[in-house]
This record gives C-alpha cells, structure tokens and sequence, in this order.
C-alpha cells in the first residue's frame, strides 16, 4: 500500500478510536494534538483508583480523593513521566499499546521534589523525570499513603 494511503487509513482508525473515548468520556476532549494521551491515563486512572477527576481542565490539579487531597495525574508511552506542581499525591502511569498499564509512581508529591527539588526550573516549568527513577522512588511509599484502587 503506498504511504499515502496507509497515512489516510491509519489516521481514520485514530480519529475513529477518538470519536469512542469521546462518546464513551464526554467531559474529556481527548484531542490528538496534544492532550489524547493525558486523557486517556486519566480515564484509566477514574476507573481504577479511588478518586475523582475535575470536570474539564483544573489548573495543576487533575482531580481529588474522597478526603479532598489534589491529585496530579500524568500518563505515558514512553520511558519520562512530566511534573511540574507539588501536589498532595502524584500518580503516573505508563500505558501499553494494548491499553494495559504500570502504575509508576502513586503517593505524596513532596517525594519526587525531595528528589528533584533542586533541579533548575522545578515547580515553574513542566519537566521531565525517568519512569525508572520514579518506580524505584515510589517503592519506598507506604501503603496508606497511596492512591486506593478501586473495589
């Protein structure tokens, strides 16, 4: 098939799988330029955890757990997960191509500012940290200072 045809067909199943999430989540925009992969882990993440998801966009906050702690929700492909605001809970995840996911990092914002906190730029501007340093930091986080999954 020549490219041009594969990058139409190709951009038709994408477009189509847009239209589902958007039918399936409407308060979500799920927008292929640059928002569909952080809309997708937060739709992951409000049928699996123990939280609720703001309606439409919050600034620096995606959501909130039942005792009214912020929650910063960050998804990925690939192998950086972004920060910018300490938040009362932070919770990452690396989605798979088959929608499966890692849960990389979940528990209290101020750990990865005690990790990073010096570096330039930190709380000013969106940075990015290794998935493989957030997972060994999220290790250490107590249970009960985690996000809950849901039942």
């Amino acid at each position: 098939m020549p490219a041009h045809e594969v990058i139409k067909d190709s951009l038709q199943k994408i477009f189509s799988g847009i239209k589902q999430l958007k039918e399936a989540l409407p308060t979500k925009e799920f927008t292929i330029d640059g928002r569909l992969v952080g809309d997708i882990g937060e739709a992951i993440v409000q049928r699996d955890y123990d939280l609720t998801l703001y309606e439409g966009l919050a600034k620096d906050y995606d959501g909130e757990t039942p005792c009214g702690k912020k929650v910063q929700i960050k998804a990925t492909f690939k192998e950086s997960l972004t920060f910018k605001k300490v938040s009362d809970y932070y919770l990452g995840i690396k989605i798979n191509e088959d929608g499966t996911y890692e849960e990389i990092f979940n528990g209290p914002g101020n750990i990865i500012a005690g990790e990073y906190g010096h570096r330039k730029g930190f709380g000013k501007y969106l940075l990015s940290f290794p998935v493989k340093r957030l997972r060994e930091l999220s290790v250490s986080v107590p249970l009960e200072e985690r996000i809950k999954k849901q039942a």
